[in-house]
């Protein structure tokens, strides 16, 4: 279908500013005329611009650089085009201006929507603005996509809690360490790897106990990007450690009650967790349910005879797979 083609040209969009835009979700947008793409765009960074003023912008200076399409000015050209966005137009004052606001100023006719933003300030109130203007709004389209393409986003304003990634290594005999001693389980590529999910999340998570026993950074030196907050759950941690070095914000919480630290990470507007360990607490994330994805590393090599047992798998859906060296790496999720 036409509406699906070019939003998932939005989708491709928008995932060009994953990384940068968060707490915000990744968006992408297309101006269509006939069947011409005359403007692109997407939410670059967090702060600036998102994508409908982008994809509006660079549809007038493709106009004033000569792509005209028979039309004597940009506005009449904008007057009989369509606008593809795959995520609500904001209706609200933020950083920027609502952008449902510019849609209906620049005379676009028609908006075809992905997905209705979960975000109270808009929640609808961006399509309705459009339709009493006398905007035609057609939605949802690859509504499925374009919720996954901002899970976080979805699960932090639905669910009130962070979106949370469960992260283990284990040996080929299905341990991840043994007591009191770091022992290394997957290889460089993989840890390469790790550093880039830790790229991706808003914050990551350890217990007490792993701070101690492997004294962690909890940095990403190995992949470009910023590091996540780190967060720990213990008590009476040494100030020495390398978690307490400044070089990124550190939360430190002395309750083992799982809903209360989600529900103070959701406060403090943080969207996503990645929980690294140890045992324990992986377990009791497992156990309560508290989870969307998993991500678990298997060294085809590494046997730790006698270590710490690795979690127990949950029921899950494998997601994907791949194979990195002689580590196998799955990607989990839940069933829906």
């Amino acid at each position: 279908m036409v509406h699906e083609k070019y939003m998932r040209r939005c989708l491709e969009l928008a995932e060009l500013g994953a990384g940068s835009v968060a707490p915000n979700p990744m968006v992408g947008a297309v101006l269509v005329y006939g069947d011409a793409i005359i403007g692109e765009g997407y939410h670059k960074k967090y702060g600036q611009a998102h994508a409908e003023p982008n994809c509006i912008r660079d549809a007038e200076e493709r106009f004033a650089q000569g792509a005209t399409h028979g039309f004597a000015t940009a506005a009449a050209l904008l007057g009989a085009s369509t606008l593809y966005v795959s995520l609500e137009p904001c209706a609200h004052h933020g950083k920027t201006p609502p952008c449902a606001d510019l849609v209906v100023s620049k005379g676009i006719p028609k908006v075809v929507v992905g997905v209705r933003d979960p975000f109270p300030q808009v929640n609808g109130k961006g399509i309705d603005k459009l339709e009493k203007a006398g905007v035609t709004v057609i939605q949802p389209v690859l509504e499925q996509e374009c919720a996954a393409l901002n899970r976080r986003f979805f699960t932090y304003h639905i669910q009130r809690r962070p979106y949370i990634v469960l992260k283990w290594a284990e040996s080929a005999d299905s341990a991840i360490g043994r007591v009191g001693e770091r022992v290394p389980v997957s290889n460089g590529w993989s840890n390469r790897l790790v550093h880039r999910w830790r790229s991706e999340e808003a914050a990551i998570l350890v217990g007490g106990h792993t701070a101690l026993v492997d004294d962690p950074s909890l940095t990403n030196r190995l992949w470009p990007g910023a590091s996540p907050t780190r967060v720990v759950l213990g008590r009476d941690l040494p100030g020495g450690l390398r978690i307490f070095d400044n070089a990124v914000p550190t939360l430190v919480y002395e309750t083992r009650v799982l809903a209360e630290v989600l529900e103070d990470l959701h406060r403090r507007s943080i969207q996503s967790v990645l929980v690294e360990g140890g045992a324990r607490l992986l377990n009791a994330f497992i156990a309560e349910g508290l989870w969307d994805e998993i991500r678990l590393i298997r060294s085809s090599t590494v046997n730790l005879p006698g270590g710490i047992p690795a979690p127990v798998l949950p029921r899950a859906k494998l997601d994907w797979n791949m194979r990195l060296g002689e580590d196998d790496i799955y990607g989990y999720v839940q069933y829906h």
